[in-house]
């Protein structure tokens, strides 16, 4: 227990699914939680909570600005909001592509920014980025899903290289799981010609042979949350049932 004892910790996402399942693990911990999402989330264990457009800039800005005022700092910043879309290339428009990269990649960019201008006069923290294995491994029908996540994946190098050398004490790490039983996947499942063997496939696809549960995304993000991590910036935690080892 304790193990983010009284850190403030701001998560992007936090309606449900992965976001919100680290969320209460994160108060169970000992963190007082701010939780957002484009509506404001019902959670009683959040410290707060905000309404949070993460492509809107103004929107960080006044969300960081209101957590340093009534808190003194951000000690963590879990980037947990995205969004999925189950096409290809050929069927991917253009409008879609930017809408998706808008929410997972414009939005984990404006996180990373307004979480170190937050965090670097203040002792430093830590970001963890919800990346995907879409973002480590081809996937054909998840085009502008696969990019963006990828696009996360090396966003996180970057700001982990930066504030290293800048001396800023900011750690920068992803997390990527496959397949977990959260609204996003569900919403994906129903888009789907052939919904049942579509969820059969998901399951399939890990040699443990099912996906997972948000709290098992939840428990490593954590870890590099805390301070156990305090060694580890730049890296890639990858919670797949096995699927990218093969």
């Amino acid at each position: 227990m304790g193990r983010v004892q009284d850190k403030v910790a701001l998560i992007t996402g936090g309606a449900s699914g992965i976001g919100l399942a680290t969320a209460q693990l994160f108060a169970d911990q000992g963190a007082r939680v701010v939780l957002t999402d484009l509506s404001p989330p019902s959670f009683k264990s959040a410290s707060t909570t905000y309404k949070l457009d993460v492509t809107r800039e103004g929107d960080w800005i006044a969300v960081t600005d209101s957590i340093v005022r009534d808190f003194g700092r951000i000690d963590i910043l879990v980037n947990s909001a995205g969004v999925s879309l189950l096409k290809d290339i050929e069927a991917t428009t253009l409008d879609e592509w930017r809408a998706l990269m808008a929410v997972n990649l414009d939005g984990t960019f404006l996180g990373c920014k307004h979480a170190v201008r937050a965090m670097k006069d203040r002792g430093g923290g830590a970001i963890v980025n919800m990346s995907s294995v879409a973002g480590i491994i081809g996937t054909g029908h998840l085009a502008a899903y696969s990019a963006s996540k990828g696009g996360v994946r090396l966003l996180t190098k970057s700001v982990a290289l930066h504030c290293a050398r800048k001396g800023y004490n900011i750690r920068c790490n992803s997390v990527h799981p496959s397949f977990a039983d959260t609204p996003m996947l569900q919403a994906m499942v129903d888009s789907a010609r052939n919904p049942e063997k579509l969820a059969s496939s998901f399951a399939a696809a890990a040699p443990l042979g099912r996906i997972a549960q948000p709290i098992e995304v939840a428990r490593p993000i954590l870890f590099l949350a805390s301070d156990e991590a305090s060694f580890t910036t730049g890296a890639e935690f990858v919670v797949d049932g096995g699927l990218t080892a093969g």
